[in-house]
């Protein structure tokens, strides 16, 4: 009986143990700000403001590397 109580506490500390790091870890978004950013430097290089939707998509863009920034902190 004794066993089965420390195997089970095992089960259970590796489980949240794999839980955090997969947590932490958030390849998906990382690589989405990875992008955003890229795209935020391909809008920087563009010519000319296209009627001011260029500078429209750059503050979207700005706020979109803001929300991910935020959604990695609270993934943590």
């Amino acid at each position: 009986m004794r066993t089965i109580k420390h195997l089970v506490l095992a089960v259970v500390a590796l489980t949240a143990v794999n839980l955090t790091s997969l947590q932490a870890a958030q390849p998906h978004m990382h690589a989405a700000l990875d992008h955003l950013r890229a795209a935020r430097a391909e809008l920087q290089r563009a010519e000319h403001n296209k009627g001011g939707w260029r500078a429209r998509t750059l503050s979207n863009v700005d706020k979109a590397i803001a929300d991910t920034e935020n959604g990695i902190k609270a993934g943590k």
